[in-house]
């Protein structure tokens, strides 16, 4: 029973004791031994496209639906803790999809997909924390508008899932509440800050979800755990409803089992807004339309197609497994007819300090603002003073006041030039360096991270050693450019074979050209299937 299982305080489940599962054969063994790499054939291109198939032709329920992730969730949760907070509303939301089917009402392009959405995003009527105790149950009276697009498009949102603290950390053990766990080594990391989302994900919990990524908070993670991970250019979507870490670098991000379930989740967020100013105006592509049928590629599907592999990407400190994943997803991409170099981008190093200065500054102004006045939960205290200093000092954990005095350090008078004007001008060298790559390119790729997933607990104590994690994707980042990330392979370790991704990097706005290559090169890849032993069994009957 759930009541046995010792959740997380804010974890709130719907009431499960009507709800029956059709197909669910993993024993609790199962759950904490891992199992060998599963060689069976892959998934539907897209989940979310086979049950709309399904719903429409009243093959199943939206209730149906509904039903087996929740009991699905219900059986995981308690090893993954993947979310923080799950809707009560969910069979009713599916019942009124039902409802629409019955009537032959018109019906949304994601109607009856469970997302999953990042902690950071705000929901009305669910808690939306950012991960911390200083917002601790606050409920926005407002949807994020990424969040608001999906509902009208008919998605009905699963919950809210852990993240590291205001998403400042890469393993999800920076949360307030719980550490969430790898779903392929419950030993390890999901990575990070939208581990949550991605292990969700990744066990099947919810269909697709979103996240954030400020430097690498999507791609991360989606290697880790097997998944797709798609970071947009910067302005395709819109910030308004993101809790702010770093406002020049953050943006919403997408999670999904396959290339074509991220694209078409991006295409129902993705549009100018009004209340972002930061927004782009530019009309948002038909991503559908780069999704070819397998059984219609040609046999040099990608022929002509220029791909650059960053020569700094797969140098020393990578782990070796990671770089022949890489290397064989390169010559995947010649086999389908692209023609692979290896380019180099000189600033690819500094990209990573100039980023932890350049966020950092901006947190220190964003999280200025949570004191227990205007924001933020208040502690009791007879003094002004006392009030605004043990509210922070009570509400935000270690990391996040870490980052908070870095960034107040740098953008301090008589270090201001020394330390936030010099990583802005190395931001400039990053773009110019990308630019300059992609005019000879038309992607770019590399290593989504310098390792497989890692144990948890392993970075908690290291903090450089963790930020040095981020170095394959903060500079995407600084540049503000779409980046895709698949898994390509795996590595070994000593008690389960972890899934590696490959990162595929395109000019700004180019990302219809990164899921018309994503998706072939998920399509035609032999021999690997991404699903973690935790729901392998499930599936497959």
């Amino acid at each position: 029973m759930l009541s046995s299982v010792q959740t997380p305080r804010l974890l709130r489940f719907p009431n499960f004791q009507s709800l029956s599962l059709k197909c669910l054969h993993t024993s609790q063994s199962q759950l904490t031994t891992p199992l060998p790499t599963p060689t069976t054939p892959p998934p539907p291109p897209s989940q979310i496209l086979t049950i709309r198939k399904s719903l429409l032709s009243r093959e199943i329920t939206a209730v149906d639906l509904a039903t087996t992730f929740l009991q699905r969730l219900r059986h995981t949760e308690p090893q993954l803790k993947s979310f923080l907070y799950v809707s009560d509303v969910v069979l009713k939301e599916a019942e009124e999809i039902d409802r629409k089917i019955a009537n032959n009402e018109e019906l949304g392009p994601l109607a009856g997909v469970l997302v999953g959405v990042k902690d950071n995003i705000c929901t009305a009527d669910m808690p939306s924390t950012a991960g911390s105790k200083i917002l601790e149950n606050y409920k926005p009276p407002f949807d994020a508008t990424a969040v608001g697009k999906m509902k009208k498009c008919g998605a009905i949102v699963f919950g809210k899932t852990n993240m590291d603290e205001f998403g400042m950390g890469s393993t999800t053990e920076g949360s307030a509440y719980q550490v969430t766990a790898n779903p392929w080594d419950l030993s390890r990391v999901p990575g990070g800050s939208s581990g949550g989302s991605a292990a969700a994900v990744s066990a099947r919990q919810c269909m697709v979800s979103l996240g954030s990524d400020t430097g690498g908070s999507v791609r991360q993670p989606a290697s880790f755990c097997g998944v797709v991970g798609l970071k947009p250019t910067y302005g395709r979507v819109s910030r308004y409803g993101l809790v702010a870490y770093a406002s020049s670098l953050d943006v919403i991000g997408c999670f999904g089992s396959s290339v074509a379930d991220a694209g078409i989740l991006l295409h129902a967020i993705s549009g100018h807004d009004k209340f972002d100013a930061t927004s782009s105006k530019r009309e948002v592509p038909d991503f559908a339309s780069q999704f070819i049928a397998r059984d219609h590629l040609d046999s040099k599907p990608l022929k002509g197609l220029r791909v650059g592999l960053i020569r700094e990407t797969i140098e020393d400190g990578v782990d070796p497994e990671v770089i022949t994943s890489i290397r064989g997803a390169a010559s995947h991409l010649e086999e389908l007819g692209c023609t692979v170099t290896e380019v180099s981008l000189p600033s690819f190093s500094l990209g990573l300090p100039a980023y932890y200065i350049l966020a950092s500054s901006e947190s220190s102004s964003n999280l200025s603002r949570y004191d227990g006045i205007r924001y933020g939960k208040q502690v009791v205290a007879d003094e002004l003073n006392s009030l605004y200093g043990e509210s922070r000092a009570g509400g935000f954990g270690s990391e996040v006041k870490m980052r908070i005095l870095m960034g107040t350090y740098a953008l301090s008078a008589g270090y201001y030039d020394a330390y936030y004007k010099r990583a802005q001008q190395v931001r400039t060298l990053v773009r110019e360096n990308f630019r300059a790559a992609l005019e000879e390119n038309d992607i770019l790729i590399s290593p989504a991270a310098p390792s497989a997933a890692y144990r948890i607990g392993e970075k908690k104590n290291d903090p450089l050693s963790m930020y040095a994690g981020d170095i394959m994707t903060v500079n995407v980042n600084l540049a503000g450019l779409p980046a895709l990330v698949l898994p390509c392979g795996f590595v070994d370790s000593s008690s389960a074979a972890l899934p590696v991704g490959v990162q595929m990097i395109g000019a700004a706005f180019e990302e219809e050209k990164l899921l018309k290559v994503g998706h072939i090169f998920e399509q035609t890849l032999q021999g690997c299937s991404f699903i973690p032993p935790i729901v392998a069994d499930e599936l497959a009957c």
